[in-house]
């Protein structure tokens, strides 16, 4: 079956480790409120990543291959992550970084969604990135949301109507890519 003919199957990376973090927040709302569409995953295992290092490669340590099977088996990736200094977070470079030469991530359908639409530096440096890498990048921007006060708590961003439009519209960009990709004839991973 293909993924354009069932839920979508989405990997969800967060560039902030903290347990408080609003992006990690809006991260697993979005995994609320994309059922049916989509199977959203949240991993909590982002942050035990060890720092890239080719010499590892060869033998990759447990936290990488868990990456790696978990960007083979999802059908697109969805990204939120803080602005660091107008960049991206270490965590969400680190975690690029060890996808770089894993070919399953090539034309994979990523979206970023972003709990502060002023964080324009870190999304213009993380969409080079993700071209850089041949990621299926969607959209223009990253989908947005501006997010204040109560709406920081992640119950709040599940009852809100802007979240939910938001989210729906990264997933539909998504199924867009994925219906786009099949079209073309470009290989979508994973290949079942």
């Amino acid at each position: 079956m293909e993924p354009t003919d069932r839920p979508l199957r989405v990997l969800a990376l967060c560039g902030s480790l903290r347990s408080a973090s609003i992006n990690a927040a809006l991260l697993r709302a979005a995994a609320r409120l994309a059922t049916p569409q989509a199977d959203v995953e949240v991993p909590g295992w982002l942050g035990r990543l060890p720092l890239f290092d080719p010499d590892l490669e060869a033998d990759l340590p447990l936290p990488v291959q868990a990456l790696h099977l978990g960007v083979a088996n999802a059908d697109a990736i969805l990204i939120a992550s803080p602005e660091y200094a107008h960049g991206v977070s270490g965590t969400i470079k680190n975690a690029l970084d060890w996808l770089v030469s894993f070919e399953p991530f090539i034309h994979k359908p990523v979206a970023i969604i972003n709990a502060s639409p002023r964080a324009h530096h870190a999304d213009d440096a993380l969409r080079e990135i993700l071209r850089t890498m041949s990621a299926g990048l969607v959209g223009e921007r990253s989908f947005a949301v501006e997010l204040l006060g109560a709406q920081l708590d992640e119950d709040a961003m599940v009852a809100s109507s802007s979240v939910a439009a938001v989210v729906a519209e990264a997933i539909a960009a998504l199924r867009a890519e994925i219906a786009r990709q099949v079209d073309g004839g470009i290989p979508v991973f994973p290949l079942r």
